[in-house]
């Protein structure tokens, strides 16, 4: 428990994090990095050098401030992050070292601003913060390695099948290495890939979405091969380039809170995608065709072109099982404007066709993608938690997104 005095001391400092969080979480970032350089072995650095990271971790340091008399407040976020620090093997080792150099990056930028006080004060506040996290995260793992078939940490699976389903994305089928079973997952969860490149000094890990419901007997990822020259590319280039089956690769246990509500067998559901953020949604397709077909189901999916759209005879071949469902092909350039339904962006009239206030609704792709249609579906009138949504790689704030980017997938 926080004494008052200590509440109201991290309370006052809530206005000028919102200012220099993200200048404070860099210079953390560093400082961290350079005194403990094994951390990049775990922590994605494409997000480090597009900056997302030091915002997620900004934005949460000033949810902690505001909400730190009211930690419940924080309860969904934390789960949703200690999802992924599961699925990367963050461990209570490394909270000490955290603290001790967030600290030393809220005194370095504050300056004499930040007294001893309240250095001790945030000092109390993240003792009690990351004893939440640890927690959390400890069961996490104890679940998952309780599952039938499940694991703790990184298990080696190796490539079984390699499918190219775009000019772009690629899918890998992976079995375990030992011959066991893979745990069971929701649809929409996503496991963590660790691998060791050649000529780079860290592994580097990769959260991917699981690609098809589950079967005991493989996790299916689908990667869209990144532009070298992207962070984002370091990664999927050598899965797409040098991974070839028989490889072996590490994973960690599926993971993450964005998966399909099961409980409602008749309610109407919609998927929503741009470009790679289908990998969820085909997962979620497919686990609706074999155990409730008989719900209404939309699947709507927006990609630039024929060439780059991945898992067309799949979902048709699906749709063929529902009762009632609805696919819906958005091509920004087609070269064929009889394989869509619309060429453009998504916008209010396409979803207005498929969705009504009664529609639970899943939506994945690019920032800007999902802010056009979250706000489009708000303006049709479904409910905040009619609408689920998850963003590859850390949390943003959709206010941020750039709308200019208009919705290319």
């Amino acid at each position: 428990m926080l004494s008052q005095k200590t509440i109201d001391i991290v309370k006052s400092t809530a206005p000028v994090l919102e200012v220099k969080g993200t200048e404070i979480t860099s210079v953390f970032y560093k400082n961290m990095f350079a005194s403990h350089p094994e951390l990049l072995d775990i922590f994605n650095h494409a997000n480090q050098k597009r900056g997302r990271q030091q915002t997620a971790l900004a934005n949460t340091v000033y949810a902690a401030a505001k909400h730190i008399d009211q930690l419940e407040a924080l309860l969904p976020a934390v789960k949703q992050i200690a999802h992924k620090h599961r699925s990367l093997g963050i461990k209570p080792e490394h909270y000490p070292i955290v603290g001790e150099h967030l600290l030393g990056a809220i005194k370095e930028v504050l300056g004499d601003a930040a007294t001893d006080e309240i250095i001790g004060a945030w000092a109390d506040a993240y003792g009690v913060i990351a004893g939440v996290f640890i927690d959390v995260e400890e069961q996490m793992y104890v679940e998952a390695e309780s599952k039938e078939a499940g694991f703790r940490d990184f298990k080696p699976f190796v490539v079984a099948k390699k499918v190219k389903e775009s000019d772009v994305i690629t899918s890998f089928y992976l079995k375990p290495q030992d011959g066991e079973k893979v745990p069971s997952y929701n649809p929409g969860q996503y496991i963590s890939v660790r691998v060791t490149i050649p000529g780079q000094k860290n592994t580097h890990i990769r959260q991917y979405s699981l690609s098809s419901a589950y079967n005991e007997e493989y996790f299916r990822i689908s990667v869209k091969k990144e532009a070298e020259m992207d962070p984002n590319g370091i990664v999927s280039v050598f899965l797409h380039e040098e991974v070839q089956e028989g490889s072996v690769i590490e994973v960690s246990a599926p993971a993450g809170d964005f998966f399909l509500n099961q409980e409602n067998r008749e309610g109407k559901v919609a998927l929503i995608s741009g470009g790679v953020g289908i990998t969820p949604m085909m997962s979620m397709l497919e686990t609706i065709a074999e155990e409730t077909p008989e719900r209404p189901a939309a699947f709507i999916h927006a990609s630039k072109n024929e060439n780059v759209q991945a898992f067309r005879k799949d979902i048709d071949g699906l749709m063929d099982k529902l009762e009632n469902g609805k696919a819906c092909y958005i091509l920004e350039n087609p070269a064929n404007v009889s394989l869509c339904h619309f060429s453009g962006y998504v916008n209010k009239e396409i979803l207005s066709t498929y969705v009504d206030s009664e529609t639970e609704c899943y939506v994945c792709g690019p920032a800007p993608f999902m802010k056009a249609v979250i706000m489009t579906l708000k303006e049709i009138g479904l409910p905040e938690d009619k609408i689920n949504f998850e963003f590859f790689g850390p949390a943003m704030d959709l206010s941020t997104v750039d709308e200019k980017e208009k919705v290319k997938a």
